[in-house]
């Protein structure tokens, strides 16, 4: 009876301490839930909610993909020639991530550098609707790069082969000048079966493109891809997603293009500015084997124009977000310009005459008279 007695003792005393825990855990929740939330909570609410009137100003949500609703550039800027390659080269940008990038990476390049793109897709694994982000039914991992690189062009294709002229793919951790690329693929047609990245030269005949500086497929080339998985020549020979790739490109006809600008510059950068412009690369280092064309260290590395670099964190992409679009020195006209590409020469000599808006007339003489007395200096220089 005494053990019995212990026992029902025991069992009352655990229920009824239980239950106290309960109701002081549950009062604790409640009141801090209910108090005044921090400063710091009010404002990331806030910021968040600034961040989501701009996607709703500047994109149109289409399923999982974000059309852009203008060509973004300053008030009273003179972007002639830059609206009018945004309408001629229009360039599909996708972007590889994965559901614990989304909020982490994926949303710095949405507010960023996509907005330049005409339409941009988020590949994951996983459906997002609310990003959005298509699903591709993959796992995540460096092993299943190649299989995401393959279904994400598939989808690219049969859903909106018809919006766009060029495929970009971009990882979330790559920053891209889209108006610059618009440059360099201006000059070729969609329909030539051609592809452009920073190339690299083992394991083909032609070389192929670096997966971290970004490769963009003409919608030519794009076909002759998906294609070549039908007819199985192209098969998931690699988890290595830029050299497979390459390979598929080469057996299916596809010319590796070469993107440099006319002064031989590189375009596509697989690493930060940083360390193009003021690192040195160790002889020992792969890079060294793996360019197609000679590597330049210093100032000259990159172009004027480039187009993408590589390992870049949220905070730098805002920076060179900056860099590229806000930052000017004054009183400079650029030093490097290069020949217009031809399509818009025709459409600016037929409107010849026509006074654009954004262009001060009377400035625009100064500049002229400016650039004469600087010629004979340039000469020398």
């Amino acid at each position: 009876m005494k053990a019995l007695g212990a026992r029902s003792s025991f069992y009352v005393g655990f229920v009824v301490g239980t239950c106290t825990l309960y109701v002081f855990l549950h009062q604790v929740w409640f009141a801090r839930n209910l108090s005044p939330q921090q400063p710091e909570e009010l404002e990331k609410m806030a910021e968040e909610r600034k961040m989501l009137e701009e996607e709703e100003k500047n994109w149109k949500k289409e399923k999982s993909a974000l059309f852009n609703l203008n060509h973004p550039h300053h008030t009273d800027e003179d972007s002639t020639v830059a609206d009018a390659l945004y309408k001629q080269v229009r360039i599909l940008c996708w972007v590889m991530t994965g559901p614990n990038n989304l909020q982490k990476k994926a949303r710095h390049v949405k507010a960023t550098w996509s907005r330049h793109c005409n339409i941009v897709v988020f590949m994951s694994s996983v459906d997002d609707p609310d990003f959005p982000a298509v699903g591709l039914n993959t796992k995540e991992g460096r092993d299943q790069l190649y299989w995401k690189t393959i279904r994400a062009f598939h989808y690219a294709l049969e859903k909106h082969g018809d919006d766009a002229d060029w495929f970009l793919k971009a990882d979330d951790d790559t920053y891209v000048v889209v108006d610059n690329l618009r440059w360099v693929l201006s000059n070729h047609s969609p329909d030539e079966p051609i592809y452009f990245g920073r190339r690299f030269k083992p394991y083909t005949k032609q070389g192929y493109m670096s997966g971290g500086a970004g490769y963009v497929l003409s919608k030519e080339a794009l076909k002759r891809f998906v294609e070549g998985f039908r007819t199985k020549v192209c098969t998931h020979t690699s988890s290595v997603e830029d050299l497979a790739l390459g390979q598929c490109m080469e057996k299916m006809g596809v010319q590796a293009g070469d993107s440099r600008d006319t002064l031989h510059r590189e375009t596509f950068h697989p690493f930060v500015p940083e360390q193009h412009l003021t690192g040195k690369f160790p002889k020992s280092f792969w890079y060294w084997n793996y360019c197609y064309y000679p590597i330049v260290e210093g100032p000259q590395c990159c172009s004027d124009l480039a187009v993408s670099f590589h390992y870049v964190d949220p905070q730098l992409m805002y920076l060179l977000e900056y860099y590229t679009y806000h930052l000017r020195a004054f009183g400079y006209r650029y030093r490097y310009q290069p020949p217009e590409p031809t399509g818009l020469q025709d459409s600016k000599s037929s409107d010849k005459g026509v006074e654009h808006p954004h262009v001060d007339q009377k400035q625009e003489a100064g500049i002229q008279e400016v650039e004469k007395k600087a010629h004979p200096l340039e000469n020398k220089l």
